[in-house]
């Protein structure tokens, strides 16, 4: 059911000239804020990726506006019209889903905007990358955003490789139809980081999965993922792992493996001797 903001008051003041960087929802259209949705209500106009996709956001907000097609590849003249037309009116900027600027079009925007005075408005709300951290359980007290790895399989190993000595949670974007290629490359390069695969966020399946590659691959070849993930790596793991640590991840290896594989995989993990581990996963499976 479309959300009614349309009750517009006779003194309902416009929105000052310049652009506004909006957050819109992940999924869930609930998570609209209230402020997004006054601005989206008194601007003058939205720039967006896709007019279809923002089409359907403002609908469902009971909203009309101009909606101008907007991302980094727009030609240099698109961009500089649309900053002159911020002199004297309020032009929101929003992306398909998400903030604005996170692995999505807007920075030269808004550079080219502070570059000429215009004021520049942010509206915070939904972001997919904190959400899947968030929900992750992993460390984050410390963690870097490192947008989509390359499609590339030898870029992608340089970019896992360049990254692993970071001590912090590795957050990524990915795509469902290269998840296993993306999984593989980091067992091979980071084989005992802890991974996490947050999907669908905030929608009906949301979904968050955690374990080591190995164990990740084997549930996804038999579970073809949707949707768009946030693909998150733990950071690097102490030398010494406390027995806690140890069950722990003999415990979530053993969701998807058989004990000898379970056992394998911690001990690749963990430097642990594998026999000791075997003997351990089969007392845990019985119990």
């Amino acid at each position: 059911m479309a959300v009614d903001v349309t009750d517009e008051a006779p003194d309902l003041q416009p929105l000052s000239p310049g652009l506004y960087i909006v957050a819109t929802p992940i999924g869930n259209l609930g998570d609209i804020t209230l402020r997004a949705v006054d601005v989206l209500r008194r601007c003058d106009g939205v720039a967006c990726e896709d007019t279809r996709v923002t089409g359907k956001l403002m609908k469902h907000l009971g909203l009309s506006k101009p909606l101008w097609r907007y991302d980094d590849h727009s030609e240099h003249r698109d961009r500089e019209r649309l900053v002159n037309s911020m002199r004297d009116r309020a032009v929101a900027l929003v992306s398909d889903a998400g903030t604005p600027l996170v692995s999505d079009p807007g920075y030269r925007l808004v550079n080219d905007c502070r570059a000429e005075g215009i004021p520049v408005t942010v509206i915070p709300g939904p972001c997919a990358a904190i959400a899947g951290l968030t929900l992750s359980g992993l460390p984050n007290d410390r963690f870097l955003f490192a947008g989509f790895l390359p499609s590339k399989e030898k870029a992608r190993r340089d970019a896992l490789t360049d990254l692993s000595g970071i001590d912090a949670t590795l957050v990524f974007y990915e795509t469902a139809p290269r998840l296993l290629k993306a999984l593989a490359a980091i067992g091979d390069a980071l084989p005992e980081r802890e991974i996490a695969v947050a999907r669908e966020l905030t929608k009906l399946h949301e979904e968050l999965r955690r374990g080591l590659a190995p164990g990740l691959i084997a549930w996804f070849e038999k579970h073809p993922p949707k949707g768009e993930i946030v693909l998150l790596i733990g950071p690097p793991v102490e030398t010494h792992s406390s027995v806690a640590d140890i069950e722990a991840l003999l415990w979530e290896a053993l969701d998807t493996l058989k004990p000898s594989q379970a056992a394998a995989q911690v001990a690749k993990a963990t430097g642990e001797d594998r026999k000791a581990l075997y003997a351990r996963a089969l007392e845990m499976r019985r119990e």
